[in-house]
């Protein structure tokens, strides 16, 4: 069922009549009794296919929008007697224009044609549906938007092809593209750059291996394990931390005291530092300031971890200044890290 409600100066309610509708009501008329399947709107007229993939039209057809072999406007639905013997599985319409696609790949397109938006390699309206593109491959989709007077098409190989007003300018035939889908038309070329289908709103809570890794560190909920340094407790999970350092594999597979305990003190360490080690572990990223990752660097050292002292050592590489030359670069030369000063100004005297 197709219901409809809003302005209705050109009819484009079906209500059979040019009065504001303040809220839904039944398209009825030749509608009744049959099953639409998708609908499509333009600037002042609306459009319907029901499910034997006939067209009905409503509205302003001052530029044949409506596709009826005339330009009067209908008040209530009428069927597109041209597309008889087709099955329409996809329309759209633009501002004054239509396009549909049917079951065999066919493309027809009616209506205005100011800007060349009806891909008929000239600017003349068009009362009746007109076949285009038919010398391409079979096409799967096509796409306008009633705000618009673009138009564009995607084939069975993927190619995307364009007309229309893009970027101001007029394309009369369907001009074929460097773009993969043709919401990438719309957000390049259209004006204004538009969606010119529906954004799904539902939220997706699926994440990805590493989301999920990312999600739980020192999650409370899910943890079977906390280090307790300078009196801050972080959570993590046996199993994660085996998988990603040798170190703690060899920790909670031999007879260390740690591997019967609930909570590791750690002493050697500051908290911001072990913490970014422990998160390295979940996430393989560190974000630390410079001074931090010195004691992230020795850490690394003392377990192994040598991604993680190229990634100290880039971090330390990138924070060296005049001031804390002297301090970085000895912690470098102790810890056998490679990092290197440019210097961009005079040294202090």
């Amino acid at each position: 069922q197709v219901f409809a409600w809003g302005y209705n100066n050109c009819g484009q309610i079906g209500s059979g009549s040019t009065a504001n509708q303040p809220y839904p009501r039944k398209v009825t008329g030749s509608l009744q009794g049959k099953t639409a399947v998708a609908i499509t709107c333009g600037q002042t007229s609306s459009m319907t296919v029901i499910e034997n993939g006939e067209v009905y039209g409503w509205g302003y057809n001052g530029n044949g929008q409506l596709g009826i072999g005339n330009n009067g406007n209908q008040l209530t639905p009428c069927r597109l007697a041209a597309l008889q013997g087709l099955c329409i599985q996809q329309i759209v319409s633009g501002y004054g224009h239509c396009l549909a696609l049917t079951d065999e790949g066919l493309l027809y397109s009616w209506g205005a044609n100011t800007y060349g938006q009806l891909g008929t390699g000239n600017k003349s309206n068009h009362l009746s549906p007109t076949q285009i593109m038919a010398d391409k491959e079979r096409v799967v989709e096509v796409a306008a938007c009633h705000s618009t007077h673009t138009s564009a098409a995607k084939t069975q190989s993927g190619q995307v092809y364009m007309w229309g007003q893009c970027r101001g300018q007029s394309i009369v035939w369907p001009h074929l593209t460097h773009f993969v889908n043709t919401d990438d038309v719309f957000a390049c070329f259209a004006t204004p750059s538009v969606m010119w289908r529906l954004m799904s709103v539902e939220h997706d809570d699926f994440l990805t291996v590493t989301e999920a890794l990312r999600k739980e560190f020192d999650s409370p909920e899910t943890s079977d394990l906390k280090f307790s340094v300078d009196g801050k407790c972080i959570h993590v999970h046996k199993a994660v931390l085996k998988i990603r350092c040798e170190h703690f594999r060899s920790m909670f597979r031999s007879q260390w005291t740690e591997d019967q305990q609930e909570v590791i003190e750690i002493g050697q360490f500051s908290y911001p530092v072990y913490r970014s080690f422990l998160q390295f572990l979940y996430t393989d990223t560190v974000d630390l300031p410079p001074e931090d990752a010195i004691g992230l660097l020795d850490l690394a050292t003392s377990y192994c971890e040598n991604r993680l002292k190229r990634l100290c050592q880039q971090i330390i590489k990138r924070g060296i200044t005049v001031e804390n030359a002297f301090t970085l670069l000895s912690a470098a030369i102790r810890y056998d890290a490679e990092v290197q000063y440019t210097q961009t100004k005079p040294w202090p005297t």
